[in-house]
C-alpha cells in the first residue's frame, strides 16, 4: 500500500515510523521532545505574529514554514544516531566516508573518528540536536545555518562516490542552510526576532554579549 506524507508524519508525531520503534520504550522521549520543540516553535511565531506587525508578511510564514521543515529533517537523522551504545547505522555511515571520500586526507580523518566512535558519535547526535531546535524556535539560526552548512560538506565529501548516494542532495542542503544563515532566518517568527523585540537585558547596550549575540543570530 502506498503512503503519503501527510500520515507519515502522523506516524511520526505518535512515534510509529520504524526508526522510532526500533527505539523501543525510549521513543517516546524523542516523541515528547519533539512535541515540545513543535510547541514552542509554534508558540513563538504566534507571539511574534501578535506583537510585530511587520513579521506578519507572506516572506516571514514561508521562511518559518521552511526552518521547520528542515528542522523536521535533522530530527529525523538524530534518531538513529541515539549513542550508548554506538548505533550500527552510524557506524556503517561513518565508514562509508571512509571508502568512499573524494579526498584522500579526509578519508584519513574520517578514519581517526571511526576509531574512536564512542567520543565522535554523541557529538554527531548533539550538533543535529542543536540543529533541530535553532530551526524550530529561530534561535541562533546564523550559526546553526553555517554549522549545517559545514556538517554537511563533511557528508558531500565523505560520501562523494558512494554509488548510492546522490551528491546533489548534500549541495541542496548546503544551500539551505547557507541561506537560513544569510538571511537571519531566526528573525522571521523566531525566537531571535522576539529577542530583539523585547529587548531583554543582554541586548539593551553595546556590549560584547550583545555584539555576539547580533551576529550569531
Amino acid at each position: 500500500m502506498h503512503d503519503n506524507p501527510i500520515h507519515t508524519f502522523l506516524l511520526f508525531l505518535t512515534g510509529q515510523i520504524p526508526d522510532q520503534v526500533a527505539l523501543g520504550d525510549l521513543r517516546w522521549l524523542t516523541v515528547a521532545l519533539y512535541w515540545f520543540l513543535l510547541i514552542g516553535g509554534i508558540a513563538i511565531a504566534v507571539v511574534n505574529w501578535r506583537r510585530d506587525p511587520a513579521q506578519r508578511t507572506g516572506y516571514h510564514l514561508c521562511v518559518f514554514s521552511l526552518r521547520m521543515v528542515a528542522a523536521g529533517m535533522w530530527w529525523l537523522g538524530t534518531l538513529w544516531k541515539l549513542p550508548l551504545p554506538v548505533s550500527a547505522g552510524f557506524k556503517f555511515w561513518l565508514a562509508q566516508t571512509v571508502k568512499y571520500s573524494a579526498l584522500s586526507v579526509h578519508s584519513d580523518i574520517m578514519q581517526i573518528f571511526l576509531n574512536h566512535i564512542a567520543v565522535v558519535q554523541p557529538l554527531v547526535y548533539l550538533s543535529e540536536v542543536f540543529f533541530t531546535a535553532s530551526l524550530m524556535l529561530g534561535f541562533l539560526v546564523r550559526l546553526s545555518g553555517v554549522l549545517a552548512a559545514l556538517f554537511t560538506l563533511n557528508l558531500l565529501i565523505g560520501l562523494y562516490n558512494d554509488p548510492t548516494e546522490w551528491p546533489w542532495t548534500y549541495v541542496g542542503i548546503i544551500g539551505m542552510s547557507t541561506m537560513f544563515a544569510l538571511t537571519g532566518a531566526g528573525r522571521s517568527l523566531g525566537l531571535d526576532s522576539l529577542l530583539r523585540l523585547e529587548r531583554p537585558l543582554f541586548l539593551t547596550s553595546e556590549t560584547s554579549l550583545a555584539r555576539v549575540y547580533d551576529a550569531l543570530s
